[in-house]
């Protein structure tokens, strides 16, 4: 299952997840508007990964009864440290993406949605929020090792819970509808708070600080993350090809040049004017063409070939879980597969486009993963500032009559990317999927994704 959505400011984040899948194939395509005259020109191939894509692996679980199941085990000491630490940054974290997705969706949909559907799907946010924390807490260790990382967990889950339904409380619609929800999110942000005053969670100086505070929850989070996020080693591959190609390409300079001055030593005779002349004009051509020719070798023999390889290291057991290769390249509309194509309604508009396509080829070990979970969750996060420096500063303007005046509209210039996605799992069908993804300038308007 693929899932698309914004993830802050010019930003698209993009999630894989894979349930109990040892081994697929994914590719991503990405439709550049032709207008911002996007390409191999502007980013390079290996420009584009480093700069526009960024690769995350986390475990995942949809049993979420688990991480409770060792909770009530360590609460009884019966459960040693380090698989207390995981399990419970496990829970953490999902919640915490769970929460952030949930408030986000609540923002994006309040405009369309009815008073009563809106309210509907914020009080059951609330009673899911305040149901997940009170499950945490049931079971609080009384091992002192095991202890301090509850006490991080539950104040960087109490304090995010209340900053999350703050924001909801600035931006939410007034009206009376509203009224009961507000008092109710009032009073939970007011609990939260009192409870991390009750632990001693927080120093004065860091309540009375907001920077501090931030910064502060910024590393519990990253706490939190670390023993749950698969460790990566990347490998850029073909450095030994490359050299191949400088060698073959200089030997082919070479064994040309070293023909044409044997040939003009006969022809010419002694060192001469005319001699010392041509062996000039040889050797600015041999300077011309053996970075061209070198170019050329290269792309032939990496043609097809990975560019990256990835290997997953365990967190905890520092074994190794998995491996990964990655290809990335601009290609021609004519040379993409049927189903894109049809997926992507080709249209002249569209063959004007620029296309960009990522394959990931992932290979995991699941017998190794942590105990107790075999779904890993990949997030791709695709930045899209490169874009934005190409899209025109400014805005358009539209003109309306009304009741005999003319009114005057400022509207921002926006431009729709698309992304399809193929995904290849051994033993079932190919699934393809597509997203229409609006940018302006300064950020990510909207992601959707499109039902054929």
């Amino acid at each position: 299952m693929i899932t698309v959505d914004k993830h802050e400011g010019l930003s698209v984040r993009v999630a894989v997840l894979n349930e109990e899948v040892s081994a697929q194939e994914v590719e991503f395509y990405l439709f550049v508007p032709g207008e911002l005259k996007f390409g191999k020109h502007v980013l390079s191939e290996d420009e584009f990964y480093y700069r526009v894509l960024t690769n995350s692996r986390t475990y995942f679980t949809s049993r979420y009864h688990l991480p409770l199941v060792h909770a009530r085990l360590a609460s009884r000491d019966k459960l040693p440290t380090e698989q207390y630490r995981v399990s419970l940054s496990l829970y953490a974290y999902q919640y915490a993406l769970s929460l952030e997705k949930a408030t986000h969706d609540f923002f994006e949909s309040v405009s369309g949605l009815e008073d009563e559907q809106a309210l509907e799907q914020l009080e059951d946010t609330i009673e899911m929020a305040v149901e997940i924390l009170r499950r945490l807490r049931r079971y609080k260790p009384q091992n002192t090792k095991l202890l301090k990382y509850y006490h991080n967990i539950d104040n960087y889950l109490s304090w995010l819970t209340e900053q999350r339904f703050l924001s909801l409380l600035a931006h939410m619609p007034r009206g009376n509808v509203y009224k009961d929800v507000r008092q109710q999110l009032i009073e939970l942000c007011q609990a939260e708070e009192a409870h991390r005053l009750v632990n001693r969670y927080n120093s004065d100086k860091a309540r009375r600080d907001p920077t501090r505070m931030v910064n502060k929850m910024r590393l519990a989070r990253r706490l939190i993350e670390f023993p749950v996020t698969i460790r990566q080693v990347p490998q850029a591959l073909g450095k030994n090809l490359n050299k191949l190609a400088k060698a073959t390409a200089t030997a082919f300079v070479m064994l040309f040049v070293t023909t044409v001055i044997v040939r003009a030593r006969q022809y010419l005779g002694e060192i001469t004017l005319s001699f010392v002349l041509a062996m000039a004009g040889v050797y600015a051509l041999r300077e011309i063409f053996k970075d061209d020719l070198r170019d050329a070798l290269w792309r032939w023999i990496r043609k097809g070939r990975p560019k990256w390889r990835k290997r997953f290291i365990d967190p905890t057991s520092n074994r190794q879980i998995g491996r990964q290769l990655e290809w990335l390249d601009y290609i021609d509309y004519a040379a993409l597969p049927d189903e894109v194509k049809k997926l992507r309604r080709g249209k002249l508009r569209q063959r004007e486009e620029a296309v960009v396509r990522l394959k990931v080829k992932t290979q995991l070990e699941t017998t190794r993963f942590l105990s107790g979970y075999d779904t890993t969750r990949d997030v791709w996060k695709f930045d899209f500032r490169s874009f934005s420096r190409l899209m025109d500063r400014g805005s358009q303007r539209l003109y309306r009559l009304n009741e005999g005046q003319v009114l005057k509209d400022s509207v921002e210039k926006r431009h729709q990317f698309n992304l399809v996605s193929c995904q290849r799992i051994k033993g079932q069908p190919t699934v393809y999927q597509r997203w229409k993804i609006t940018v302006n300038r300064s950020k990510v308007v909207d992601i959707e994704e499109v039902f054929d």
